[in-house]
């Protein structure tokens, strides 16, 4: 049972606004005897109003109550600022045993020729994007970043389950050998700057000379500013550290991934310590970790590992919340559960008394309950589906039913007929360690 939390005086009771459906949107509901975990501060006996697909405030009331109860916490929706969503296949790819890549280009050709990829060409594009959805949604991830160009993920990601960002500009990586996404650094940046959008590439993804020139390439082309979200940067020196955090930018750190391939990651607690803003992505399960949660255990045993200290569970808290939301440009709208914000919250059984130890150590079979913009997308049928009857649930078109750790679940789409397209695709019974569900 979790311990009593920071109790908020009570608000005069205001007139319950009534909830109703419009286009699959919940109008107005309140989480109720709810936890609320925020950066902030904790909630607890909270009530939570949601209208609108926002936040609308504490200490309201509703027609419609979702009661949590002591028995969980009520988070933001995770976001993970690094993926490639059409990647997300197993099992891994990576260098020969015993040896590691100097820079990300040689992975790319092992990729490629690997029995894995041949395997996974014989899915589809919108099949592997669907995958790439559900591997977020069952982590409790309700906004991911796509790291690849708009002509190429635009078709798909308006029908994946989970929010994926279509607001963001981008280069692949700042070397001579890149893969020329988008229209170059310089075309891109000025677009981010021009839209108020992040600016979003690999950085220092090797060893090489020139992957090492990141920083310096982006400084050259005065591309290098608060909009930036620099992806993994394991050639990092102090100097570019110090370059980075003066312009404001932000780093995306994989940690499970950097260590698949090259056997180390970036200099986080010096990046932390000089107040750069860290945030962190799963990289896809190509040569990541299999969800956002098993990321975030990685992270807590590698810092530990390499500083022979404890990363706070706030701080990861944070790096999956408002410093993501930050790296994205997305701080007036997710990673929070505050007035004005998305409604998107993610609701874990509550196994230690400390909320935000209890997320470190969260498991898929924790997650309660995910909302976007208000609606939900997942949650335990027996506790939730009568609160949101009329709106989700396996009776509702667009839902259907899995069973997790015994426990039956709505969800948005089919996962289950997904599942079962992708090993008809391949002839065996395919498994996929994101996918939670029994079969």
């Amino acid at each position: 049972m979790p311990a009593s939390p920071i109790r908020e005086a009570g608000k005069p009771k205001q007139r319950a606004p009534r909830a109703s459906a419009k286009d699959g949107r919940l109008d107005a509901y309140a989480f109720t005897d709810a936890t609320v975990v925020t950066p902030r501060k904790i909630r607890g006996s909270a009530s939570l109003l949601v209208e609108g697909g926002r936040v609308t405030g504490f200490g309201l009331g509703a027609r419609r109550e979702v009661r949590v109860g002591a028995e969980a916490f009520v988070y933001p929706a995770l976001i993970n600022v690094h993926d490639h969503l059409r990647g997300n296949y197993l099992p891994r790819v990576g260098p020969p045993e015993g040896r590691f890549y100097e820079n990300w280009s040689p992975w790319d050709s092992d990729l490629k020729a690997s029995p894995v990829y041949a395997e996974r060409a014989g899915l589809s594009v919108g099949q592997m994007y669907l995958l790439g959805g559900y591997k977020n949604l069952f982590s409790g991830v309700g906004t991911v970043n796509d790291h690849f160009p708009h002509e190429l993920n635009d078709p798909y990601l308006p029908s994946l389950p989970v929010r994926a960002m279509r607001e963001y500009c981008l280069a692949h990586e700042c070397s001579s050998f890149d893969l020329k996404w988008g229209d170059g650094i310089e075309i891109e940046h000025a677009r981010a700057v021009e839209r108020d959008w992040p600016f979003i590439t690999h950085l220092e993804e090797g060893f090489d000379p020139e992957s090492m020139d990141g920083v310096g390439i982006l400084d050259r082309a005065r591309a290098l500013d608060e909009r930036d979200l620099l992806v993994h940067c394991i050639g990092f020196s102090e100097d570019d550290i110090k370059k980075v955090k003066r312009a404001g930018a932000s780093v995306a750190w994989c940690p499970a991934s950097n260590y698949f391939m090259f056997n180390l990651t970036c200099k986080v607690r010096k990046l932390l310590r000089a107040g750069v803003n860290v945030a962190l992505g799963t990289d896809s399960t190509h040569t990541g970790s299999v969800n956002l949660l098993a990321e975030m255990k990685f992270a807590r045993r590698v810092y530990r590992e390499m500083y022979g200290e404890e990363l706070p569970a706030k701080t990861l808290f944070e790096m999956v919340t408002v410093n993501a939301a930050r790296a994205l440009r997305l701080e007036d709208r997710a990673g929070k559960l505050e007035p004005g914000a998305w409604a998107d919250a993610a609701v874990f059984k509550a196994r230690s008394e400390d909320p935000y130890e209890n997320l470190a150590a969260a498991r898929c079979e924790d997650l309660e309950l995910l909302t976007i913009e208000g609606v939900p997308v997942y949650g335990d049928e027996a506790k939730y589906a009568q609160a949101f009857e009329g709106i989700a649930g396996p009776e509702i078109a667009g839902y259907g039913r899995v069973t997790v750790a015994g426990r039956t679940m709505f969800v948005r789409g089919d996962p289950q007929g997904l599942y079962r397209g992708i090993r008809a695709a391949v002839g065996f019974p395919k498994r996929l360690d994101y996918l939670p569900f029994e079969m």
